[in-house]
């Protein structure tokens, strides 16, 4: 049975989480497995000011949401389960999951590991000494060959695909041809925003993507506009140049004068009458 000492620690512990539940508008659930210790400690420097990282007892936090009684901070209970990281900011919750992935860094791999992206060993020099090492690199279907005294990889070879497990043999060749095939980070599970709650794979957000997205968007946009004549800051000066271009263009074919369509009528009469005299001489019989 625990003493009254531990006692009153876990209860000073959920006052303290009780507390940070009601200072910040974002609370975040983040997954640390796999994530190490060193990684965890340089993240917390790095959102230092921006973003609060405690790791909490996932019943402790429980027992705090259930004293407080607030029905938005209950959705989080799903979540308190295995080894977890609590994220507290004031930060839009996208933008702090984009920190998050951002503060990822690639690694070689050990067995287990889950590959982050495609991998393709390329074609040419391992800079391994014939030896062991071939049986090695065979064995995870790389096809190689001996020339000028090292070991090379015949052609491109795909030896895992993302999301797949990194094997202890492939773990071990990654290593000794110094490919980094695995992303160590903080992955969020989910933020909790001023009651809202918002699922990890909701917060990841192609940058890319949406930038082309939305400047495809901006351009479309701007085309109607013109189009249907509807004026705006952005689209002021190119409706302006369109209506004088159409203002000259009916005035030169209705022969109004004016400074700037003077020369355009002077050259269309001058046009107009050399079309006539060349007609005119045409039809003069020949002498």
């Amino acid at each position: 049975m625990p003493s009254q000492q531990v006692l009153d620690e876990k209860a000073g512990e959920v006052e303290a989480i009780k507390g940070i539940l009601k200072e910040y508008k974002s609370i975040g659930v983040a997954s640390l497995q796999k994530v190490r210790a060193p990684q965890l400690q340089e993240l917390k420097k790095s959102m230092a000011g921006k973003v609060r990282l405690r790791v909490l007892k996932n019943t402790l936090v429980r027992i705090a949401i259930d004293e407080m009684g607030n029905e938005a901070l209950k959705q989080l209970e799903v979540f308190l389960d295995g080894s977890n990281v609590y994220l507290f900011s004031n930060l839009n919750p996208f933008k702090l999951a984009l920190l998050l992935e951002r503060g990822k860094v690639k690694t070689t791999a050990k067995s287990g590991d889950i590959a982050a992206m495609d991998v393709v060993i390329p074609a040419g020099n391992t800079g391994q000494a014939p030896g062991p090492v071939i049986s090695q690199l065979n064995a995870v279907g790389l096809p190689t060959r001996i020339e000028s005294g090292s070991v090379w990889v015949s052609k491109d070879t795909l030896v895992v695909r993302k999301g797949e497990e990194i094997n202890e043999r492939l773990a071990g060749v990654l290593s000794k041809l110094g490919i980094k095939a695995v992303e160590l980070g903080i992955s969020m599970r989910a933020v909790l925003d001023e009651g809202l709650m918002i699922g990890g794979d909701r917060l990841k957000i192609d940058i890319d993507g949406t930038r082309k997205s939305l400047e495809q968007s901006n351009s479309e946009a701007f085309a109607l506009s013109l189009s249907i004549v509807y004026p705006t800051s952005e689209n002021i000066r190119a409706l302006l140049q369109t209506a004088h271009q159409k203002a000259i263009a009916l005035a030169v074919g209705a022969a109004v004068p004016t400074k700037e369509t003077i020369g355009d009528l002077i050259r269309k009469a001058n046009a107009e009458m050399a079309s006539l005299n060349s007609a005119v001489e045409k039809t003069q019989p020949k002498t």
